[in-house]
């Protein structure tokens, strides 16, 4: 199974490791606009979508998937680790399914470094990251 990151959404951005995780993949599931944002690269494939705050629905799905003994790829918008989908389904991943799986974490851009480069103002020096979602967040 394949956790893949496809960048702030334009496939110029996807990296090719991105890429060929998704080619090669017979399944792919993610968030219903990060999927249109794939464009022909979903084509040929069995294709589960789902909408926003379904996230760990479709990490489920994925592992499910993934068990079954398909390649699948669980796509996250940006860098999959960061603010994504690869924390919550490791999350979901039950102990006894771990052995059972190959999971592989595969980067993208995230939105902070696509912005910064696209005004021209690299994120030079210290900086943090913030997210101010409390989307999965313990109260």
């Amino acid at each position: 199974m394949y956790i893949v990151g496809i960048g702030p959404g334009s496939l110029e951005h996807l990296s090719r490791k991105a890429y060929r995780s998704l080619t090669g993949s017979e399944v792919i599931v993610g968030y219903r606009t990060y999927i249109k944002l794939l464009g022909n690269l979903t084509v040929g494939k069995e294709v589960i979508t789902s909408g926003m705050t379904q996230e760990k629905k479709r990490a489920k799905l994925a592992i499910e998937k993934a068990l079954e003994g398909k390649r699948v790829c669980l796509v996250s918008s940006g860098d999959s680790g960061i603010y994504g989908m690869a924390g919550l389904a490791l999350e979901s991943l039950k102990p006894e399914n771990a052995a059972r799986l190959t999971i592989e974490i595969i980067p993208g851009i995230m939105a902070a470094t696509a912005c910064a480069s696209l005004l021209g103002a690299p994120l030079a020096n210290d900086f943090a990251v913030i997210s101010l979602s409390d989307l999965l967040t313990d109260r």
